[in-house]
């Protein structure tokens, strides 16, 4: 009986990731250089001294027509030497500015009123986001924005982190998967999740859904817009694979900072609808059944195993390979363990409690 569970649940995992790939490997179309609309580059950032610098040196080197670009710096109240750091960084470079949010603007809070206070001293017809903690190819603006086709009104990014070891090469691989199912999901048309440090939208859309404010508060204020932005149902909102968008971030340094990221991604994932739950259900019997498989040991349920985590590896190894990435054998199966064990406990973490830590935050 176990067996038989297993191998439906792993069915259907496998099934799914089919569709993720095919979805994820759908090429668009771009318009012309000359045609690339003004963009505004907004980065929220909350005591960020250690990691400020980086972002900001890669986000100068960003490749696109000088008149078409700003660059806001929002300084949400740090209490470090972030904002000492952006000023010194800035003082010679016109197309940056910094602000830091002098009120909230309706019921929001910490980093999504400090996005909406950027948004709306914003001159670009396209917002693209990224974090404090990134550093972005100096083409990455310029290959999110050649995308803005009329019709188009979301364009999504990959994200990768540095893999220095073990501990952040598995949230890497973390990371590919789980943007290789937000990319696939996306592209068929059912959104399922988005990363706001690489995101973009145009301006129009986002007034058009009445910008944060006019959303329900959310701790994943990345996923709200873009279901708010589906829901109109007027824009295509896409989420190509490609290398010359990468964003790369630095991963959570500890086990505690690593809990409390999967904690608000795990909160923001609960307002998912039956879809959502659906895809949800399927991995996590999977995930379940490979826990469980030393109390009910069999040949078959072994091999089910290893089905599960070739299933896994071959999803996400051509999505490195397109995004010219190395996927090391060591960081997948460590993320497999990794994996496994957070999908199973997921829900007995936010279930119990709603609560979100968040740079020195609670929500």
């Amino acid at each position: 009986m176990f067996e038989i569970v297993f191998l439906i649940g792993l069915s259907f995992y496998f099934i799914e990731l089919v569709i993720f790939t095919i979805g994820a490997g759908i090429k668009f179309e771009k318009i012309k250089e000359e045609d690339l609309p003004t963009i505004t580059v907004i980065v929220a950032a909350r005591n960020e001294e250690n990691n400020i610098l980086d972002c900001l040196n890669s986000l100068d080197k960003l490749i696109y027509p000088y008149n078409h670009v700003e660059i806001i710096l929002v300084n949400d109240h740090s209490t470090d030497n972030t904002g000492e750091i952006i000023a010194s960084f800035i003082k010679d470079k016109p197309k940056f500015k910094t602000i830091m949010p002098q009120h909230a603007i309706g019921p929001l809070k910490g980093k999504t009123n400090a996005l909406a206070n950027a948004i709306k001293i914003s001159k670009g017809e396209v917002i693209l986001t990224t974090d404090a903690d990134c550093t972005v190819a100096p083409t990455w603006a310029k290959t999110l924005a050649s995308y803005y086709k009329p019709d188009v009104g979301f364009v999504g990014g990959f994200t990768t982190q540095h893999d220095n070891n073990v501990f952040s090469g598995m949230q890497a691989v973390d990371f590919i998967y789980l943007l290789s199912v937000a990319a696939g999901s996306i592209n068929l048309k059912k959104p399922l999740s988005c990363i706001g440090n690489n995101m973009s939208y145009r301006k129009s859309v986002y007034d058009e859904v009445g910008g944060y404010e006019g959303l329900k508060f959310s701790v994943t204020e990345d996923f709200n817009l873009l279901m708010a932005i589906n829901n109109l149902k007027k824009y295509k909102i896409i989420y190509p694979l490609d290398s010359s968008g990468l964003v790369t971030s630095k991963a959570c340094p500890d086990l505690k900072s690593l809990f409390w990221q999967k904690k608000r991604w795990g909160v923001g994932g609960a307002e998912s609808d039956f879809i959502g739950y659906l895809v949800m259900v399927w991995g996590y019997i999977s995930n379940l059944a490979i826990l469980l498989t030393p109390f009910f040991f069999s040949t078959t349920a072994l091999y089910l195993c290893l089905l599960k985590l070739s299933i896994d590896y071959f999803f996400v190894l051509p999505v490195f390979k397109r995004l010219g990435l190395k996927l090391k054998l060591i960081h997948f199966i460590v993320f497999e363990i990794y994996f496994i064990i957070y999908v199973v406990l997921l829900p007995f973490v936010v279930l119990p409690s709603r609560t979100v830590k968040w740079k020195g935050r609670e929500y």
